[in-house]
């Protein structure tokens, strides 16, 4: 559970759900959402994809740890969606294990992701395989969120409300 000083962090796969479950957390709890890749954007100007064809995927890697790193330093509870490859930096499960944050990792099996995400073109490490690509995501990444989560919401059936409710408790 998480406690009213707490930052809540959701973790996960993209197409998991973790921006949609964020805001309606927020709505539910009466704290403010950050997602992390939204407030990279704004800051940058760009899009994920902008940066990642630009830039490369170190420099957004770099800037995905800036925001976490300020979010989790703010004196304001916030529910915080946090980019997906987030727990790929040993910096970053360091900062979500010490910063007294309730981590959640909403999990999705990664044939449930390819569904959801093959409508969005705003993912560049999808468009090679995308099924192919989520799987090895999975596999390289499911040992870190388990590492940097609190609890686990399974997310695969469940509607929305359903996590929400889940994440809850």
């Amino acid at each position: 559970m998480v406690t009213s000083s707490q930052h809540l962090v959701l973790v996960g796969m993209m197409g998991t759900g973790k921006t949609t479950v964020a805001r309606v957390l927020g709505d539910r709890l009466g704290r403010p959402v950050l997602d992390s890749d939204a407030v990279i954007e704004a800051r940058t100007g760009r899009t994920v994809r902008e940066i990642f064809a630009t830039d490369g995927e170190p420099a957004f890697r770099a800037l995905e740890t800036d925001v976490l790193r300020e979010a989790l330093a703010s004196d304001t509870p916030s529910i915080i969606a946090a980019a997906g490859g987030v727990v790929l930096s040993p910096t970053n499960r360091a900062l979500l294990k010490e910063s007294g944050a309730r981590v959640v990792w909403l999990c999705a099996d990664p044939s449930t992701l390819v569904e959801r995400v093959k409508s969005g073109g705003h993912r560049p490490l999808l468009d090679a395989d995308p099924a192919g690509t989520l799987q090895r995501m999975f596999e390289e990444r499911e040992a870190l969120y388990r590492e940097v989560a609190d609890a686990i919401v399974l997310v695969d059936t469940r509607t929305v409300g359903e996590v929400v409710e889940a994440v809850l408790r």
